[in-house]
């Protein structure tokens, strides 16, 4: 048996390689799945199993797993073909017979309705009609995702975030490092089957608030400046985003508008055993890390 993990060598699969490695798992125990041997020499040096496959090629995943083995579906990047790239992952598993499958999902699973979930429920659906032993982690956003504080360095320079919410509109956010620790512990752990886990930090904040710890924190003034949405679509479009991401993307503000990501169930801080981190420690890790450079 081996803990096989697609999409290994993105930033989430490398945390989740790296806690199960820190529980002790031991490194022929995990199998990292790479498109490339380059992305992968890391895990390799350290004993990790590396399987060469691609979403795109099906023949790729002819012998990526083995009867019995826990299998971390990390979702692709490639928006609008993620659902048939799924779904070879999925084939595989069930002709090899894995012991669990378990994927990463979107905050809500049926109930999140907006776009950039569409995959995922698709994705959850195909799952459950392969019959396959299953855990869905369905991740709120990251803290630590480009609109945030990965672009709290712009959003200095800027002097202002932007959103297209609703006054209030309120988001549970975590860092990736704790949805990485919480997958790492279904995947090393019994009693996680047939489950969907509703994840996201154990406060939801509003964006203000999100502008005003910053100022707090740096010095700096900062201010959440709320604007219409197709306003919203020109400031992303004219910072180089694809349209259509910077469609989805507004789309999002107004699921977060309508509560879809504000729900705090508590899944994620009872699955790490411990609380979330707090979106002030992440501002303040991040301000520390770009005033090291």
């Amino acid at each position: 048996m081996s803990i096989v993990i697609t999409g290994a060598t993105g930033q989430l699969g490398r945390l989740v390689v790296a806690d199960l490695l820190a529980a002790g798992v031991p490194a022929d125990g995990i199998t990292a799945v790479s498109r490339t041997k380059e992305k992968a020499e890391d895990l390799a040096a350290a004993g990790v199993r590396v399987h060469l496959a691609d979403y795109d090629d099906p023949a790729s995943f002819a012998d990526a797993f083995r009867a019995g083995d826990r299998v971390l579906l990390i979702s692709g990047t490639d928006m609008g073909r993620r659902t048939a790239q799924h779904a070879v992952v999925i084939d595989a598993a069930k002709a090899a017979g894995v012991a669990q499958l378990a994927y990463v999902g979107a905050f809500g699973g049926p109930g999140a309705d907006f776009l950039l979930a569409a995959e995922h429920r698709e994705t959850e659906q195909l799952i459950l009609d392969s019959k396959l032993p299953y855990t869905f982690l369905r991740n709120n956003w990251y803290t630590d995702a480009p609109a945030y504080t990965a672009d709290l360095q712009g959003i200095l320079e800027r002097g202002e975030f932007v959103s297209s919410t609703t006054p209030g509109a309120r988001i549970a956010t975590a860092p990736r490092t704790d949805y990485a620790q919480a997958a790492a512990r279904v995947l090393r752990e019994d009693g996680h089957l047939g489950k969907a886990y509703e994840l996201s930090g154990d406060t939801a904040w509003t964006f203000d608030a999100f502008a005003d710890e910053v100022s707090r924190q740096s010095g700096r003034r900062v201010v959440h400046r709320p604007v219409a949405p197709d306003e919203h679509q020109a400031v992303l479009t004219g910072a180089g985003l694809p349209e259509g991401l910077a469609t989805l993307l507004v789309d999002v503000d107004a699921a977060i508008s309508r509560g879809l990501l504000a729900g705090t169930p508590g899944d994620l801080s009872r699955l790490l055993g411990r609380p979330t981190k707090p979106l002030a420690d992440s501002i303040r890790e991040t301000l520390a890390a770009l005033n090291a450079k």
